[in-house]
């Protein structure tokens, strides 16, 4: 059966190991945010590279979506009706979260965020791992990588702060679909909780969302 997975978290908390180790485990069609197809993988670039006031939080709503839109149309809709597995690291969540923590009127932000959605891209996931872990943690191993893709990573700790609470919110407005898994333990131990929720989901358990 198809199912869509995805992972979130603030920059660092380790959902993308964790999304692999998923995928391999489910023999699932592994992909990401913003990414997952070569239109995507362009907006990409302009969105997690370069200055952090390179773009003002309204103007990265609008490449996020065309990004998630080009992925959507390429790559997971197509594994999906072919009866995949999709497992992605991050999705709408991310946009919801980090664009709303970003804006001068977050309410205002969720808004728009949530109409464009509904608008292009009309899914949800069928189930949604939170990776929680500690910012401070988090932003150390997200600055120790280095490399290009770096911007969000340098709007500091306060930032990754505001964003956890941002997703542990989320999760408490959705909890049939998003589940919060400790990341503040070795990631085999997190990726022996997280197959276990993915294979209830799988078989129609309830495991899988609470």
């Amino acid at each position: 059966m198809s199912l869509f997975i995805t992972f979130e978290g603030i920059d660092g908390s380790g959902k993308s190991t964790q999304a692999r180790l998923l995928a391999a485990s489910l023999d699932a069609r592994l992909t990401r945010e913003p990414g997952g197809s070569p239109g995507a993988e362009e907006i990409r670039r302009l969105l997690v590279q370069g200055d952090a006031a390179r773009w003002s939080a309204e103007t990265e709503i609008l490449l996020f979506t065309a990004a998630r839109r080009d992925h959507l149309e390429r790559t997971i809709l197509p594994a999906l009706r072919a009866g995949e597995v999709v497992v992605c690291d991050r999705f709408a969540d991310s946009t919801r979260v980090y664009q709303g923590t970003r804006g001068t009127d977050g309410a205002g932000l969720r808004a728009k965020v949530d109409m464009l959605h509904a608008a292009m891209i009309g899914i949800e996931p069928d189930l949604t791992f939170i990776i929680d872990t500690d910012p401070a943690t988090a932003l150390a191993r997200g600055q120790a990588r280095g490399g290009a893709e770096d911007r969000f990573e340098s709007l500091g700790l306060a930032f990754q702060q505001a964003l956890r609470t941002g997703f542990l919110a989320l999760a408490a407005d959705h909890p049939d679909r998003l589940c919060v898994i400790d990341g503040n333990r070795p990631p085999e131990v997190i990726a022996q909780e997280v197959a276990q929720r993915a294979r209830a989901a799988l078989s129609g358990g309830s495991d899988g969302r609470t």
